[in-house]
């Protein structure tokens, strides 16, 4: 009995995968910067929570139109190349199967062997198989904006629930330091996290994410206590 073997990839989860890490870091850092900013201007802890729930729902709304307008104009690209490509295969069908077959031939194949795959394929589906051979556009790694939108801005706000939890909980003297070590803590995991799912180090993943959330704290600290003895 002939059986499939099925693999898991982890370019299967790349497209959420990116928005959602981008999402809570993003979520993370510039809430948690925005709540050590506002609180080292000598704000009140009042003013502080405001300021980060405004920061949350506008950063949401953000991520999310910006990753929808970025993954759908990649998707307005691949629907043009595919309509091209379409059209060639109704007006040019054997200048395609010639460029199918010479790509097959750049993989490894002989002349013979190259064509008759390239006949088969394109027998069975011409389209899908110009699309993924010669375009590079597969099922798996199309680009899928409303879903790398829900996730950006899901994923920001679980990100910054952190922060703005850490305001809430924290006594009013010590917002800055508890938002701080919270918010690093939680950057440390998503880099671990990210990178381990997605096959890289998990170490190395969790350093560069911190050293941009303690570079982003450290200079909206600054700010904020420049601007707010100045004030």
């Amino acid at each position: 009995m002939f059986h499939i073997h099925r693999e898991h990839h982890r370019t299967e989860r790349i497209g959420w995968l990116r928005a959602a890490v981008l999402g809570a870091n993003d979520g993370t850092i510039s809430i948690a910067s925005l709540v050590v900013g506002v609180a080292a201007s000598g704000a009140s802890k009042g003013e502080v929570l405001i300021s980060g729930v405004a920061g949350l729902v506008a950063g949401a709304m953000s991520m999310a139109a910006g990753e929808y307008v970025s993954v759908q104009s990649q998707a307005d690209t691949e629907a043009a190349d595919i309509a091209k490509e379409r059209r060639e295969l109704e007006t040019q069908p054997e200048e395609e199967l010639a460029e199918l077959t010479a790509i097959y031939m750049h993989r490894g194949l002989d002349r013979p062997l190259a064509r008759l795959v390239a006949e088969r394929m394109t027998s069975v589906d011409a389209l899908g198989t110009h699309a993924r051979d010669e375009l590079g556009i597969t099922e798996t790694l199309r680009a899928r904006p409303i879903q790398a939108a829900f996730a950006s801005a899901i994923s920001f706000l679980a990100g910054a629930v952190v922060p703005i939890a850490a305001v809430m909980l924290a006594p009013s003297d010590w917002i800055i330091g508890v938002s701080a070590v919270t918010a690093l803590i939680t950057l440390i995991l998503l880099g671990g996290t990210a990178g381990y799912v997605g096959g890289a180090s998990a170490a190395k993943g969790a350093l560069r994410v911190a050293f941009w959330g303690v570079l982003a704290m450290g200079l909206t600290a600054g700010v904020g206590r420049l601007f707010g003895t100045v004030l």
